[in-house]
């Protein structure tokens, strides 16, 4: 058996009781880290609860002016009519989307998927 100091990164004494098998050349568990994934690989997460918001614009005001709105008031929006709407998970943007009816209540439907880089 060769001593422990001579060893390479690649073998390891053989006949040890605690000994692992290794193969340099096997399977290596990060090479898959970027492959996409079933959706029997994500069960796991099924479970989390996120938090899901359709921004339909913002307006910035002073609080004297909040004080003053009452029902029927009007808030004026940063955003036009028929303007893709944004939609967060997790305060994260993740889609734009559009506002739409679904029996009575209002829905939103993804037109597009924001990519963004990992940080």
């Amino acid at each position: 058996m060769p001593d422990n100091d001579d060893l390479e990164l690649n073998e390891l004494p053989a006949g040890t009781a605690n000994a692992m098998e290794y193969d340099p050349d096997g399977p290596n568990e990060f090479a898959d880290m970027d492959k996409p994934r079933s959706a029997a690989d994500l069960e796991a997460v099924y479970d989390i609860p996120v938090r899901v918001s359709a921004v339909l614009g913002k307006s910035s005001m002073q609080v004297s002016q909040l004080l003053k709105l009452g029902r029927g008031a009007v808030v004026e929006l940063d955003r036009k009519v028929g303007e893709a709407i944004d939609i967060y998970v997790n305060d994260r943007l993740v889609a734009r989307g559009e506002v739409v009816v679904v029996e009575n209540r209002l829905g939103v439907t993804m037109t597009e998927i924001i990519k963004s880089e990992r940080t």
